[in-house]
């Protein structure tokens, strides 16, 4: 998702930016307009999801700024008046912000964009997966993971697998009764095993959903899982925590 940010007070400007990288590292900041006009122009050309408008600016104000939109664009205003908030959801506003921005405030605005906007993201994944589908011939899921140990070769059952974990040259495949190291990538062995039953929960992770024991928040939000037959938990990155909402 790519956004642009629009505000006439440069180290304001920084700051959000900055406080968007630590909330949403995946979120592209394409622009920094620094009045109404550049706002305008920059929404137009470059058609951003997102838009984070100042309300007083020069040359357009946020809310002019906002009512010529005419692409898809959803906006989010940020103000030093609270007086603005009613005109602000008038215009559609997925929601408003008051100056200071706070880091707390802001986590909020973003849950609620995410929920605004996971419909469209859903569609466009799915259509992505069928193009796949329709591209790419059905191959055999693999059933059996051949894994060398010295002089000893060991045929594990991909139904035996915890977890698979990408570790720099090599891949950890962890089981009950311990680890073993192969060579094939991450991504090679994924296009390989049954999505139903295997799950990315991290750029480096594959974990078997039927030796998931359960989930932990810690203290920050971040969430963990607990394997069966293993000790430690494994971290879920923010890109795959909508895979266990319901859970």
């Amino acid at each position: 998702m790519r956004a642009l940010i629009a505000d006439d007070e440069p180290h304001l400007a920084l700051y959000l930016r900055q406080q968007l990288a630590m909330l949403w590292p995946e979120l592209e900041i394409v622009q920094v307009a620094v009045n109404g006009v550049e706002a305008a122009h920059g929404i137009a050309t470059l058609q951003p999801e997102l838009a984070f408008l100042d309300i007083q600016m020069p040359g357009l104000t946020g809310l002019e700024v906002a009512q010529g939109i005419e692409g898809p664009t959803r906006v989010v205003f940020v103000t030093a008046y609270d007086s603005h908030a009613v005109e602000a959801f008038e215009h559609a506003a997925l929601d408003y912000i008051l100056k200071p921005v706070k880091t707390e405030r802001l986590a909020r605005t973003l849950e609620r964009i995410r929920a605004a906007c996971a419909p469209a993201e859903d569609d466009a994944r799915l259509a992505r997966a069928l193009a796949r589908l329709l591209a790419t011939p059905a191959q055999p899921r693999l059933r059996y993971i051949r894994a060398g140990q010295g002089e000893l070769t060991f045929q594990i059952a991909v139904e035996d697998v915890l977890f698979f974990h990408a570790d720099d040259k090599y891949t950890v495949v962890a089981t009950k009764a311990g680890e073993h190291l192969i060579r094939t990538p991450l991504t090679e062995l994924a296009a390989q095993l049954d999505p139903e039953l295997f799950w990315q929960v991290h750029r480096s992770t594959l974990i078997n959903l039927a030796f998931l024991d359960g989930t932990r928040r810690d203290e920050s939000g971040r969430l963990f899982l607990r394997i069966r037959g293993h000790q430690r938990e494994l971290p879920v990155s923010r890109a795959f925590v909508h895979l266990f909402k319901a859970m």
